[in-house]
C-alpha cells in the first residue's frame, strides 16, 4: 500500500517506519507512539530473527529452528493474552511485529557472546538487563497502542518470560 509522502521500496517496505520502530525499541524510557502498531511490518522482525540466528551461529550455536519456533509460539501466547486483557483487539501480525522488533537488544547480547563467554556472573547480569530492556520496550509499545494504562507490568511479565528463553539460548 502506497501513501503519498511516505517512501517505500519496490517491495512495499517502508524503511522510515522500520527505523522509527527500531529507535523506539532502543530507547525504552521514551514514550511510545501508539500509531506504530497500526502497521503490520514483519520485515524488521524477520531481519532481527535472522541476525540473532547469525550471531548465535558465529558463537558456534545452530539455533535457527528454536528461534523461529519460540517466536511463533511466544507470539501466539502474547496474542491470546493481549486479546483477553484489552478492550480493543489486536492482530497476530501486530503482536509478531512488536515482539520481533523488541528482539533487537537480544541481538546485541548475542553479538557479545561471539567475543566472550556469558556463562559467568557478568554474563548473567548482562542477560537480565537485556531481558528487562526487551520486555520493557515491548510492554511500553503494547500499552500505548492498546490504551492499557496501568497494566504495563502485567504485560511485561510474560514478555520477560519469552525473552528469557531467547537469553537462555544466547547464554548457554
Amino acid at each position: 500500500m502506497f501513501v503519498w509522502g511516505e517512501p517505500e521500496g519496490e517491495l512495499g517496505i517502508n524503511f522510515d517506519h522500520i527505523w522509527q520502530k527500531t529507535l523506539t525499541v532502543l530507547n525504552p524510557l521514551k514514550p511510545a507512539d501508539g500509531s506504530i502498531m497500526n502497521e503490520t511490518d514483519l520485515a524488521g522482525p524477520i531481519l532481527f530473527c535472522v541476525a540473532l540466528g547469525a550471531t548465535l551461529l558465529l558463537a558456534g550455536k545452530v539455533q535457527f529452528g528454536y528461534i523461529y519456533g519460540m517466536s511463533a509460539i511466544g507470539c501466539l501466547g502474547i496474542y491470546a493474552l493481549l486479546n483477553l486483557m484489552s478492550s480493543s483487539g489486536v492482530s497476530y501480525g501486530c503482536v509478531a511485529s512488536v515482539l520481533g522488533y523488541c528482539l533487537l537488544p537480544m541481538v546485541i547480547l548475542s553479538s557479545g557472546a561471539v567475543f566472550f563467554s556469558l556463562q559467568g556472573t557478568i554474563g548473567t547480569v548482562l542477560a537480565l538487563v537485556i531481558i528487562v530492556w526487551c520486555s520493557l520496550s515491548a510492554s511500553k509499545i503494547f500499552i500505548s497502542a492498546l490504551d492499557m494504562e496501568g497494566q504495563q507490568l502485567l504485560i511485561a511479565y510474560p514478555c520477560a518470560l519469552l525473552y528469557g528463553l531467547f537469553a537462555l539460548l544466547t547464554v548457554f
